[in-house]
């Protein structure tokens, strides 16, 4: 029997129009856009099927619009009889997990990623922080370039993504001097990236701690399936691990090869990527071929990718 994952984007793979060749052949899908609509008053459908994409790409509106479009998705496989074992996210995807897995209602989370966008984009003013993607470097060198750059300010590591690709984040002139050291140490490219805030940095810790507060707001249950949490690469089996998970979350790395590692390890030997885009399918491709591993890799993102889903699994 195969065994499968669902795993889920995070900010990035956003596009204006994501969805809606879904939204116009399944009932479901309408009916999770209008879900999303009526717990933000909010225009989901509009956001998502039209923009302007400057509005879309706001962290605030960005975070529920991929997670309302990859529940969408989500519905679909399921109403399909499409369903996995083990499930994850990349950052704001483990929210999607975490809906998969019934441990968070879908209109509970879709609130919450709102606030988080908004508490993340507040946490810093504009201009302090940044990220740059890195590709190319071992993950033992970058870190010790990171160490020696620390000097000029905060710069972390925020994403391990796959083998060859990690982004950095914090404070603007420490991650220029991380950059030129990373350079000096045979890194292939270093190039900041066009974000809005350090993410995934200690910088963002009054975001973690508001996100607290919002969290105990909510009710949260025993997940059904395990989640792999970003933090620690380790399984969410317990509803009182998640609070906790999610707020470290905001400050801290995302272990997505040591998630996607785990996973393998577990005997997945088809990972589906539920929502807008192809890059963890792409971050899983390569992690698996470092690992040793044998992975199918597919992705729900529009009518043909779905139909080529329900052909292979079915």
């Amino acid at each position: 029997m195969t065994k499968l994952a669902f795993v889920f984007p995070g900010q990035g793979s956003q596009y204006v129009g994501m969805g809606k060749e879904l939204f116009d052949n399944f009932n479901i899908v309408k009916d999770t856009f209008e879900e999303a609509s009526d717990s933000l008053g909010l225009d989901m459908k509009k956001l998502c099927f039209e923009g302007p994409e400057d509005i879309l790409v706001q962290t605030e509106n960005t975070q529920p619009a991929i997670l309302t479009t990859s529940v969408a998705f989500l519905r679909v496989l399921l109403s399909e009889g499409v369903d996995c074992s083990i499930t994850a996210g990349l950052s704001l995807g483990e929210y999607g997990a975490l809906v998969k897995s019934k441990a968070i209602k879908f209109t509970d989370a879709v609130k919450l990623v709102k606030k988080r966008g908004k508490f993340m984009q507040e946490a810093v003013p504009l201009g302090i922080g940044t990220m740059a993607a890195i590709l190319g470097l071992e993950r033992e060198v970058l870190v010790k370039c990171l160490e020696e750059s620390k000097e000029y300010g905060i710069v972390e590591a925020a994403n391990f993504n796959s083998p060859g690709q990690i982004v950095i984040s914090g404070e603007v002139k420490a991650v220029e001097a991380a950059i030129k050291k990373i350079s000096e140490a045979g890194a292939k490219k270093a190039v900041l990236l066009p974000v809005s805030a350090p993410f995934h940095s200690s910088l963002l810790k009054p975001a973690g701690d508001n996100l607290k507060i919002e969290l105990n707001n909510i009710e949260i249950f025993d997940p059904s399936i395990p989640v792999v949490s970003n933090v620690t690469a380790s399984k969410l089996l317990a509803k009182e691990e998640i609070a906790p998970a999610l707020v470290k979350q905001v400050s801290s790395s995302v272990l997505w090869h040591d998630s996607v590692k785990l996973m393998l390890e577990e005997e997945v030997s088809t990972f589906i990527e539920v929502g807008p885009g192809k890059a963890l399918s792409a971050f899983i491709k390569k992690i698996a071929k470092t690992e040793g591993y044998k992975a199918n890799t597919l992705n729900v993102d529009d009518l043909n990718s779905l139909k080529s889903v329900l052909n292979t699994i079915k």
